[in-house]
């Protein structure tokens, strides 16, 4: 997506991702379309839009399919990103509150435990090897060592962003600011989602995650 002087930075970013992942028969088409609405945008220093595609379509994607109870630290988000839309602004306690367990939950699933566990099974096994271990000794070792390392680095990996995330997007939100938010990383805040639906099967999460922007643009529109 072309940068332009008017186009808030967060979106050029998050729409540049969502073209990247989108199939190439979509991506092109939803381009335009973009940039149709675009020129309708009544304030690009507003994040209505943002809090429409949270409340619209991010928290509700990552809301499905989880086990029972689970919803309810992506509910507790959507709502207070509901009543941003109708003009309460919540304080950065109130969001800060709603936002680190939802993102410790987003991260925690979000972590390639499968890349992880490998990596850290081969390295553990090969050190037992060099070390005088059988082969069947090390296999156990390298699994024993990859089982306690992996679950320990998916816990500090969703604290650390439930940690900083949530003081950052607490802070743009309820501020209203967009180069705030756009410090946030949003379009990486984005990958993380993607990676989450596609592992638990939806076939191609990006396109409804791009349409849903487009209807929050279009629900900014006068």
């Amino acid at each position: 997506m072309p940068a332009t002087d008017i186009t808030p930075v967060w979106l050029r970013h998050v729409a540049t991702d969502l073209h990247e992942q989108l199939p190439a028969d979509v991506g092109d088409d939803w381009t335009v379309r973009l940039h149709g609405l675009l020129d309708e945008l009544p304030d690009a220093g507003s994040l209505f839009a943002v809090h429409v595609w949270q409340a619209e379509t991010v928290l509700p994607l990552l809301a499905e399919g989880v086990q029972e109870g689970e919803a309810a630290v992506f509910v507790a988000s959507e709502d207070l990103h509901r009543a941003a839309t109708r003009g309460t602004t919540p304080d950065r306690d109130a969001w800060r509150t709603v936002l680190t367990p939802m993102l410790l939950h987003l991260y925690d699933a979000a972590y390639d435990r499968v890349g992880a566990y490998a990596e850290a099974h081969t390295g553990a096994r090969d050190y037992a090897l060099a070390n005088g271990f059988s082969v069947a000794e090390a296999d156990g070792y390298g699994h024993e060592y990859a089982q306690l390392s992996s679950d320990a680095n998916a816990r500090a990996c969703a604290e650390a962003h439930a940690q900083a995330l949530g003081s950052a997007l607490a802070r743009a939100y309820a501020d209203d600011g967009c180069e705030a938010y756009a410090d946030t990383f949003p379009a990486a805040q984005l990958r993380a989602v993607v990676r989450v639906l596609t592992e638990r099967g939806d076939p191609d999460p990006a396109v409804r995650l791009a349409e849903g922007l487009l209807s929050a643009l279009a629900a900014s529109r006068p």
